[in-house]
């Protein structure tokens, strides 16, 4: 994510500084009001810059995956790109409104000449600079939104399908009052690649098209509850599921109006297009979840997605899986997956962390599934009966693979107590935020 963040924006500095260095100015412009322009030019490329990748990042890239990370890696780049975007449209905004104090303080001598234009151009730039500003304050009403995580997730995502407009609008003031010279220049082909980009995303966001052609429909077969909190829900899909690989997840749809939710997919494929997902009540809509379906309901599932394969498990490290609370979902699919062929599983230390063992739905399927695995050792961890894990009890992870999904609290908490005992492990673990 920093890697792809910090390259655009050094090419986005690059390509403004050749610009800046070739630039002729006046002898009579004031050095301030040469920074100012700069200045304003520079905040708005990096601005529309990333709030064109951040654009295009919406559009759920599958090719994307391996060189980031998976999906949720995708996310997180295309949440700070937005941050990153709506920040330096903000300083864009500032540095133009600094206008009117240099001009209390230095006064209007030595101002740069404003290019001259005519006709229905000079319309449609006024019309473009008015858009710029006010999507700008969209956009930061957005951000505030977006952050403040107590906002109901329906009423965010409602107000996210705006996104793709604003971007729009955005598009239209960058191309309209970019320098004439930009176009002869490099900023001027960097900038007309982003918001090609940019616009195919939000296109694609407005028509409908994000996911369409990895989505699959089909219905609901089977509802469990294996405890209060967590509701078991096994789907046949009928048509255009291409499979999972254990640890994937997907983007599920129960109800048009809700729209899609992301969830683990805690079942190994058995190639008969059947998965589950054990779904746990943490937030508004899924607290209410389990009273909402039933057995025959239709079902949309787009996907998989997700890095977190037990395929990629390096056999020449120590392993060590993590699960915490419902992060057990996808070591439940790794290990459903190794039923058939035990003798191939990994020898791997797996720690499962829960508030109270004697009532966990979780802890016997764990149990019966690692029984006949005998190189996964199954360690369970109940704070009620005492038991909680720590660095010190992961015994020497110097030279091991981490595989972890559970809390964040509990994931911070291992890797500090890892740097102290001076183990750097390669640490895998997804980032399940999608706003």
């Amino acid at each position: 994510m920093k890697t792809l963040l910090a390259t655009l924006a050094a090419l986005v500095g690059l390509a403004w500084g050749w610009d800046a260095m070739n630039a002729v100015h006046p002898a009579a412009a004031h050095p301030l009001w040469i920074a100012r322009q700069e200045a304003l030019h520079l905040s708005g490329l990096l601005s529309i810059a990333m709030m064109s990748l951040a654009t295009f990042l919406a559009t759920r890239p599958a090719w994307l995956e391996s060189p980031l990370g998976g999906m949720d890696r995708v996310y997180r780049t295309h949440k700070w790109a937005g941050i990153l975007a709506v920040s330096f449209g903000a300083g864009h905004w500032l540095i133009d409104k600094s206008g009117g104090i240099l001009k209390s303080t230095i006064g209007r001598e030595g101002r740069l000449p404003k290019e001259k234009f005519a006709g229905f151009l000079e319309i449609l730039r006024d019309l473009a600079e008015e858009m710029g500003e006010w999507a700008l304050y969209a956009l930061l009403a957005m951000l505030v939104i977006t952050l403040w995580k107590r906002f109901p997730y329906r009423n965010w995502r409602f107000l996210h399908r705006a996104m793709p407009v604003l971007y729009l609008m955005l598009a239209f003031h960058a191309a309209l009052l970019a320098p004439r010279d930009y176009w002869t220049q490099p900023a001027g082909a960097l900038l007309g690649l982003l918001l090609a980009a940019g616009v195919h995303g939000a296109l694609r966001s407005l028509l409908g098209g994000i996911g369409r052609a990895r989505e699959a429909t089909g219905t609901i077969v089977a509802i469990e509850h294996p405890a209060d909190d967590v509701t078991s829900v096994r789907c046949h899909l009928a048509r255009g599921w291409r499979g999972h690989h254990p640890g994937q997840f997907a983007f599920v749809t129960f109800e048009d109006r809700e729209g899609a939710h992301p969830f683990t997919i805690a079942s190994a494929d058995q190639g008969d297009n059947t998965i589950s997902f054990q779904i746990k009540a943490l937030g508004d809509y899924t607290n209410g979840l389990a009273r909402r379906l039933q057995a025959g309901q239709a079902v949309r599932v787009e996907g998989p997605y997700g890095r977190f394969d037990i395929a990629r498990c390096n056999p020449r490290a120590r392993q060590i899986w993590i699960a915490g609370g419902i992060g057990v979902t996808p070591f439940l699919a790794w290990l459903e997956s190794l039923q058939a062929t035990p003798e191939k599983a990994p020898t791997a230390d797996l720690h499962y962390c829960t508030r109270d063992r004697a009532s966990d739905a979780f802890v016997p399927r764990l149990e019966a599934l690692c029984a006949r695995l005998p190189g996964v050792r199954l360690r369970i961890h109940g704070a009620r009966q005492g038991a909680t894990l720590s660095a010190a009890a992961l015994d020497a992870a110097k030279n091991a693979e981490i595989w972890f999904c559970g809390p964040r609290g509990l994931a911070e908490s291992l890797r500090s107590g890892l740097r102290a005992m001076g183990c750097t492990p390669r640490f895998h673990q997804e980032a399940f935020e999608m706003r």
